[in-house]
């Protein structure tokens, strides 16, 4: 940052953020009850014909709301302006520091001034290289000083972080299908089979739909399946993913069907009745997934 920039930046300091302002609301007993609440602050001195405002409202009587206050000072305005110009366009509140002379009460008219106390020279923040510019606000009932607030805020210059696709979700494990996961773990694509009636079933489900029986084993899966349908996801993305791919409903040589991935083919080319064949593959150091591959490919 050249020193001429750094020079019109400071020139700003001591110049007027705001003149003469009077706050949107008295001091009131409603806003303390709310900010108490809000807080789970039970201190009786805050209640009662005798209540005073809790001194880290301070900044509460100064607030514009949603509709804001008058338009600030043309020297606030041009700081801004300027910080924008250098790059500096993002804006972060970073802490505040506060003084009380004496308490509030309710029906108290708050006016207050604010300066522009300080601009920093340019810093290095984890969120990117910026100026900290630090405001002092007076404020006042009346002539009598009753507190001083100093808000700070960082103007920067976003970082660029290289972008890190975030993990695969997982997927929800349970005592239900806790077996199935398992044999994923080895490489095998497991089927589970009522151990009365000799049905086949996908998903896992703790009993058999055909005949009731609760007891079942598994058969392991040949591998070979065709398309037996298929989207192909466009919206909403999602950042784990990179549509638009296809999800295939898979039907499995053994007569039940998945839902899965179709890898290695653009999903402009997946068809129903296309011949697949079950893979494995890892996502990262803890999932694996099952998926399918045209079956011309895989014999490639």
């Amino acid at each position: 940052m050249s020193d001429d920039l750094l020079a019109r930046l400071k020139s700003y300091e001591g110049c007027p953020a705001a003149v003469a302002r009077t706050g949107k609301d008295p001091v009131n007993a409603p806003m303390i009850r709310h900010w108490c609440e809000a807080l789970g602050d039970t201190n009786p001195a805050y209640t009662g014909p005798d209540a005073v405002a809790p001194p880290t409202m301070l900044q509460v009587w100064t607030m514009g709301g949603l509709t804001g206050h008058d338009t600030r000072t043309q020297a606030y305005d041009e700081l801004l302006a300027l910080l924008d110009e250098s790059g500096c366009t993002s804006v972060v509140a970073t802490d505040c520091e506060q003084e009380y002379v004496r308490p509030l009460r309710p029906g108290d008219e708050i006016t207050f001034d604010t300066v522009i106390e300080s601009v920093s020279a340019r810093k290095t923040t984890k969120l990117g290289t910026g100026h900290f510019v630090t405001t002092r606000t007076e404020l006042r009932v009346g002539p009598d000083l009753v507190g001083i607030h100093r808000f700070r805020i960082l103007k920067y210059a976003p970082a660029r972080r290289p972008e890190k696709k975030p993990p695969r979700p997982r997927p929800v494990v349970n005592r239900d299908n806790a077996g199935f996961w398992k044999g994923v773990e080895q490489h095998k694509l497991l089927i589970q089979r009522c151990t009365a009636c000799a049905t086949l079933r996908f998903p896992w489900l703790p009993g058999c739909a055909s005949c009731g029986a609760p007891d079942w084993d598994t058969v392991e899966a040949t591998g070979e399946g065709t398309v037996y349908s298929y989207v192909v996801m466009h919206h909403p993305p999602f950042p784990a993913f990179d549509p638009p791919y296809a999800v295939a409903l898979i039907e499995l040589a053994e007569g039940v069907r998945m839902i899965s991935n179709v890898i290695g083919t653009p999903y402009e080319k997946v068809r129903i009745g296309m011949p697949v064949r079950l893979e494995f593959q890892s996502y990262d150091d803890e999932l694996v997934l099952p998926v399918f591959r045209v079956a011309e490919e895989a014999a490639v």
